[in-house]
């Protein structure tokens, strides 16, 4: 067999990735610039700033200088993620891509690692086959698609939180299984989880988790080898305080902020980022409410509606099946207390935590929330992982119901996995580019939620609205109601855009006035003119542009 093919066939999730890596280079210039993203980005240019050994010993370092210059907004957000990335960006932008295009591309290529983490970390209790349908079901959900390429900030903690954690339970797993355990083998999970914490301060929950695995395994593991003399366990603890020193290590030198004070900036962006502060409108269920002042149902009813319809069917039938797979394999070894279906109990309870808890944090506690549930989209990996469970359950009824018949066998698997994606697959490609604006069925898609939910609330219609009024071959002067600097990035030469808050006794009959349905906005402006150009999907708008009369 050819190396390439066994290799696929070893390791089916590199096949998965190579679809999704090649349909991305197709549509990755598609996109539009999001509301969060230049600035954001020109922290990660102004990054380099704080690493330039001339700047150290010039004499006028000021740290303050790498912040960008939405610095008072962005610095309490730690920049690892654009530390890692903004690299492979510039060497895009040498070979001709635009700014916004090679950061979509980029962002793409680091979501495609969180795919294939999730798939690492189903194959600790699952078959490959069913790992490879639940990460098939994570990678195709057209709100993550979406958010893929316009997002720098929440696939990426996503990402490097299922890495930490994936990496977490492997490392401890390689530490038990040594007489010896080496230095080395905490170097890359530390790592990971340095930069999870340096993108988000909640990155510890990840290495919480990993530690209450640890203690599990220090504590009731007795019988494992290496842990039956003190100086073993001597030897694993001087490991994870290893792990733990470098990952604080990885989060300092990736961060510029906690440079000055580490502790108490630490402790300070951890108190704001747990409330969450903000003044944003959200509009939800036909009302607008202020974000820290939204209902409980809120995060419930974004995760039921905006995730594809089979996803929470296979979630409950997984947590169901998965539990009695792997508390009938504990039992049926249960002389064996260092046996591997123990652990994987342990680590499936851990990770079903990983979910459960941080949703009755958000219950309980209810911190600011808006843009739907995208600061809590790394809580969701679990509900795919369990999803996995319910995809081998199901392949495994159907290979009992015609075993003799592998063919047959085959195309059934296949097919049942197929439907199952399916509504995935066709969000995606009737939304595109606007996938993230995705509602399932259940409310009547994203038509039914528009003028209820919020749709395109980033505004990334800008990018489709202004090329197609860059066609009108005359100099034209477009007044833009909200983040004018979005559309006039992709303006051209006979365009003027304006900010229209700063200029509303300027403009004039004749002039242009781009306007976005973020809270029905677009309801407040122009009411009774007709639009000149419409951006939607369906009966979804998502912005207009009117001329005044």
């Amino acid at each position: 067999m050819n190396p390439l093919l066994r290799k696929l066939f070893e390791k089916p999730i590199l096949l998965l990735l190579a679809v999704n890596i090649i349909a991305g280079l197709f549509i990755f210039r598609e996109y539009g610039y999001s509301w969060d993203e230049p600035l954001f980005y020109d922290y990660g240019n102004a990054l380099g700033y704080a690493y330039s050994p001339r700047e150290w010993f010039s004499g006028t370092f000021d740290v303050d200088n790498s912040y960008g210059i939405s610095g008072d907004d962005h610095k309490t957000r730690g920049p690892a993620y654009l530390f890692l990335s903004r690299g492979p960006v510039h060497l895009l932008e040498s070979l001709g891509l635009d700014q916004a295009s090679a950061w979509h591309l980029i962002n793409f290529l680091f979501f495609q690692l969180g795919v294939y983490f999730l798939y690492r970390l189903s194959r600790r209790w699952m078959s490959s086959d069913a790992a490879l349908a639940a990460s098939a079901l994570f990678a195709w959900q057209p709100l993550l698609w979406g958010h893929a390429f316009i997002n720098p900030k929440d696939p990426p903690f996503l990402t490097f939180f299922l890495a930490s954690v994936c990496l977490g339970f492997e490392m401890v797993d390689q530490l038990a299984a040594s007489r010896k355990p080496k230095f080395s083998v905490v170097i890359l999970p530390a790592i990971a989880l340095g930069i999870t914490t340096s993108i988000r301060v909640l990155g510890p929950l990840a290495g919480l988790l990993v530690f209450i695995y640890f203690a599990f395994v220090i504590l009731r593991n007795k019988n494992l080898r290496g842990l039956s003399s003190p100086q073993g366990t001597v030897s694993l603890w001087l490991n994870f305080l290893a792990y733990g020193f470098v990952a604080i290590l990885g989060m300092f030198l990736t961060w510029p902020y906690l440079w000055e004070n580490p502790f108490t900036r630490f402790i300070d962006v951890f108190r704001l980022m747990s409330d969450n502060p903000t003044t944003l409108s959200v509009l939800f269920n036909g009302e607008i409410y202020r974000a820290g002042e939204l209902p409980r149902r809120y995060l419930p009813f974004m995760l039921a509606t905006t995730l594809t319809e089979p996803v929470w069917f296979l979630f409950i039938l997984g947590v169901l099946t998965g539990y009695r797979k792997l508390v009938t394999e504990h039992w049926q070894l249960s002389t064996d207390p260092s046996s591997q279906p123990t652990s994987k109990l342990v680590t499936a309870t851990l990770t079903l935590f990983w979910f459960v808890i941080l949703v009755a944090y958000a219950l309980i506690r209810r911190p600011a929330m808006y843009d739907g549930f995208r600061h809590f989209q790394f809580i969701i990996p679990p509900i795919f992982i369990f999803a996995g469970f319910a995809f081998e359950f199901l392949i495994e009824k159907v290979r009992q119901f015609s075993p003799t018949f592998i063919t047959r066998i085959l195309w059934l698997h296949a097919g049942l996995i197929f439907l199952i994606l399916a509504p995935g697959l066709i969000g995606i490609a009737q939304l595109h580019p606007y996938e993230y604006t995705y509602y399932n069925s259940f409310i009547g898609g994203t038509s039914g939620a528009f003028r209820n939910y919020e749709t395109d609330f980033w505004l990334t219609c800008y990018k489709d609205a202004v090329a197609e009024l860059n066609d009108i071959q005359r100099p034209a002067t477009l007044y833009v109601h909200r983040e004018a600097y979005i559309a006039e990035y992709y303006a051209d030469a006979n365009l003027n855009v304006r900010e229209r808050r700063d200029a509303l006794d300027e403009v004039q009959s004749g002039d242009y006035i781009l306007v976005n349905t973020r809270t029905n906005e677009d309801r407040r402006i122009l009411r009774d003119v007709e639009p000149t150009i419409q951006i939607q999907r369906g009966d979804a708008l998502f912005c207009i542009i009117k001329r005044v009369p």
